[in-house]
């Protein structure tokens, strides 16, 4: 029987490269009220400090974290490995460094009071930041409509984008869309959460953006899955390709052709390159590496979870109401 005092809900950090900000990051959620049914740790970080191993080993030991050890680093990829682990119907991802209030999971449950709402995002605010009031969504039919959306909104709606560091979605229905694309390559896998996110409008569902499941994000100088130097003077492919493949995967439509001659003159219209523009070259030739690896991955097609493992994990998240109630090992 169900403990209508627990959420049913699983919880999935990925992590990489954090110690003591992932420790202080877990024990906030082990703290709210009401619970969640499990909290997922899927780290892939090779050694951890004695401190967070002996944390962690100890919090697995007594049934509070499931510790998932990955090899190789990917955020899509980790997410992936929490969607086919997770036992509950709804599962929310959050990122390794943030701060929670009270009530913070209970919210996000909240936002499921209609089975067409498939999945919810919730506030973030970065460093420095505070919410922004008054911000009307703009009406829109293009298949690029809210990539400028403001997580640090204030005002709740329905939304086409997502940040992958607090969203939650019904499993069952992430499980059938095949997940993550895991073409997105690590370190950056830029737009992999909003490609999941237009995946999942154009095959029905909608998504309900919640201001009230607010998180701060610390943005930890160390670690993290999507880390690779500064894109201002590179001309590393990384920086731009999951740009260019999300933008690819939406189809030829006009809008999408302008966003992607856009981009190269995007990223050295700035104040570095107006001061360094002997960068302008070295980041343009970056911008044509990316569009040609987004080439290669769209004729590739996407990487998705395979569909007897979207079938399996179907069976296992059933559907339910919140109200009312490989590449990964377990440790």
């Amino acid at each position: 029987m169900t403990d209508p005092a627990v959420l049913p809900l699983s919880v999935a950090i990925p992590t990489f490269g954090r110690d003591e900000v992932l420790t202080n990051t877990i024990g906030q959620l082990l703290q709210q009220s009401p619970p969640a049914a499990e909290l997922l740790i899927v780290d892939q970080t090779p050694t951890h400090d004695a401190a967070t191993e002996a944390q962690l080993q100890a919090w697995h030991d007594h049934g509070r974290i499931r510790w998932i050890r990955r090899q190789q680093p990917s955020q899509p990829g980790a997410l992936n490995v929490a969607m086919q682990a997770a036992s509950q119907p709804f599962l929310l991802m959050l990122d390794d460094d943030i701060r929670i209030e009270p009530g913070f999971l209970a919210a996000h449950c909240a936002g499921f009071d209609d089975p067409a709402i498939w999945a919810v995002i919730g506030q973030v605010l970065q460093p420095e930041e505070s919410p922004l009031e008054g911000y009307a969504r703009p009406a829109s039919t293009s298949p690029m409509a809210d990539l400028a959306f403001p997580f640090r909104s204030n005002a709740g709606t329905f939304i086409e984008n997502g940040m992958s560091g607090n969203m939650t979605v019904r499993l069952e229905r992430a499980l059938t869309l095949g997940g993550f694309d895991e073409n997105f390559e690590p370190p950056v896998s830029y737009r992999f959460d909003t490609e999941f996110c237009k995946r999942l409008v154009r095959a029905g569902g909608r998504i309900r953006f919640v201001p009230e499941a607010r998180i701060y994000h610390l943005r930890a100088a160390r670690g993290g899955t999507r880390s690779v130097g500064s894109h201002l003077t590179s001309m590393s492919p990384l920086h731009g390709a999951g740009d260019y493949y999300f933008a690819l995967l939406q189809g030829w439509h006009g809008d999408v052709v302008r966003y992607i001659l856009r981009r190269p003159w995007r990223e050295v219209r700035t104040r570095f390159h107006l001061r360094h523009p002997w960068w302008i070259p070295v980041k343009l030739l970056g911008e044509l590496r990316a569009f040609v690896s987004a080439l290669r991955l769209l004729r590739k097609g996407p990487r998705l979870i395979p569909n007897e493992q979207h079938d399996a994990g179907a069976v296992q998240a059933a559907s339910a109401t919140p109200a009312a109630s490989g590449n990964g090992t377990v440790r």
